[in-house]
């Protein structure tokens, strides 16, 4: 399992996810909400998600260091400003929150699955081995930041 750390870009494991939902969402009886419900639901997840990815990325951009999820060693500096005093992986919250939009497009209740798997996964295979990285490369500072600041919120 090892082999799967920080391998696949984490928009791929996203479309990945968002696949299988729909997958399950056709093997599964969809559950009644009402349109202006579903539309409305479905935009604030979708634009929460946007605003959490876009803010990491500016921080990052900001900070002048890499964005690059497959190779954390490579960061020049550790963010703990703008969005990253609330979150420590913003961007993983952004997919996640457009994976909980999409299972309520979808309007299943089995979708929720690939929204859990989703979290699983990035936390198994992209978040704990980013954080090994990081306490390598910034030590005590990335020590203290991960004590103050949650992983997803």
């Amino acid at each position: 399992m090892d082999k799967l750390k920080n391998r696949i870009p984490p928009p791929i494991i996203m479309l990945i996810s968002a696949a299988v939902m729909w997958g399950l969402s056709q093997a599964s009886i969809n559950i009644e909400i009402s349109y202006s419900i579903s539309i409305f639901s479905l935009f604030t997840l979708a634009l929460m998600g946007v605003f959490f990815c876009i803010a990491g990325v500016v921080s990052f951009k900001l900070a002048k260091t890499t964005t690059n999820p497959l190779k954390p060693e490579a960061a020049s500096s550790l963010v703990v400003s703008g969005i990253y005093k609330y979150s420590r992986n913003p961007m993983y919250l952004g997919f996640a929150l457009f994976l909980l939009a999409w299972s309520v497009y979808l309007a299943s209740i089995l979708s929720i699955v690939g929204v859990v798997a989703f979290v699983l996964y990035m936390i198994q295979f992209q978040i704990k081995p980013e954080e090994a990285a990081l306490k390598k490369v910034f030590g005590y500072e990335f020590e203290q930041y991960q004590s103050k600041v949650r992983r997803w919120l």
